[in-house]
């Protein structure tokens, strides 16, 4: 499939954002850790997240009242975003407090602005992230020539098939061409052009993997065979640094609320699939199908633990993928709150506050 002109100025835009960072974050020092015993409460709080399973803990936390019982007097405010490099952007430039959103595009930010943007304060999934192809592809020797779609330049998903397409010899392009074409492009519409053949598979989270199974599609790569233990970041939950600062009891609130969600997802197995179909319903006007959202949901695991031992390896991968520069993610997080309140302990591993 051709790339358009406008997605290619698109891909070029958000290239040049990405490499460049944003001017007035990159000058700043790394902020000292926020004195959690410092700070007011927030007026209000807004969440950017997306209306993916692997958001199921954002999802749970609204469609539940879970997230703003935790916040109590402070007022929750959502958003939602189809994908990591949007969602950061508004989340570096203040116009959202805290989202739920993939570890590379945190990694990115945190870099470009020199440890000024954001701070990583708890996970949410592990999990559910496939390679899913037409049914003649059967080999990655078959991939020379196809187009392969991910949500967004330079997000997880993205980062993650640029990586694997390179360990099996393959170079990309971040402006669309090399031995395999990949094609940023949204879930929805890549479901699309896969039903009508115009693409040969992508690279997605759930639910839009097990979407592209349905529609015809087989798993050529799950990302859990890649990693050690099968384990690996999907989702984790960020937070404005600056907001950290001035309200770390709202922060901790949200943690709390964090923390609860996962707690209802394993203790409501049965419920949680009409309660995340649900929330979905109320968010975008649309439910999955039963078998979609029963695939996607065994394809993932939740834990408030961000697994910040994968994430120099998740650098690795952005500076391999080149959609990222180098840098230190030395202070990405600070798991102070989510240890206050997490029924198990988390480390930062030697990268920020535990």
């Amino acid at each position: 499939m051709k790339n358009t002109r406008t997605a290619k100025l698109t891909i070029l835009a958000v290239t040049a954002m990405m490499l460049a960072g944003c001017a007035a974050q990159a000058s700043a020092s790394p902020q000292h850790p926020a004195d959690l015993n410092k700070g007011t409460a927030a007026a209000q709080l807004r969440l950017g997240y997306f209306a993916n399973v692997t958001h199921a803990p954002a999802l749970i936390g609204l469609q539940e009242g879970i997230l703003q019982k935790d916040l109590g007097k402070t007022k929750l405010q959502t958003q939602i975003f189809n994908a990591g490099p949007a969602t950061i952007e508004a989340l570096s430039a203040g116009a959202i407090d805290a989202a739920y959103l993939g570890p590379n595009p945190a990694i990115n930010s945190f870099i470009q602005s020199r440890g000024a943007s954001v701070r990583i304060v708890a996970g949410a999934t592990s999990g559910g992230a496939e390679l899913v192809v037409a049914k003649d592809i059967t080999d990655a020797k078959q991939l020379k020539g196809k187009t392969l779609a991910t949500p967004q330049l330079g997000n997880t998903q993205d980062v993650a098939l640029r990586t694997w397409l390179k360990s099996q010899g393959y170079q990309t392009s971040i402006a669309g061409g090399g031995d395999v074409s990949i094609t940023p492009t949204d879930n929805a519409q890549t479901l699309q052009l896969f039903q009508q053949g115009k693409i040969d598979g992508a690279w997605l989270p759930e639910p839009w993997a097990s979407r592209l199974v349905a529609a015809g599609g087989h798993v050529l790569v799950d990302e859990a065979s890649l990693w050690k233990d099968g384990k690996f970041p999907t989702t984790v939950l960020a937070v404005n640094a600056e907001f950290l600062r001035q309200h770390p009891q709202t922060v901790k609130a949200l943690v709390q609320g964090d923390v609860d969600a996962i707690a209802w997802l394993d203790g409501h197995k049965q419920d949680a699939p009409a309660a995340i179909n649900a929330q979905l319903q109320a968010a975008t006007g649309r439910q999955l199908p039963a078998p979609v959202l029963a695939r996607a949901l065994q394809h993932v695991t939740f834990s408030s633990d961000p697994q910040a031992q994968t994430f120099q390896e998740l650098v690795d991968h952005g500076l391999a993928a080149g959609t990222q520069k180098k840098g230190s993610i030395d202070g990405l997080f600070d798991l102070r709150l989510l240890n206050e309140v997490a029924p198990a302990k988390a480390s930062a591993d030697g990268l920020g506050e535990d």
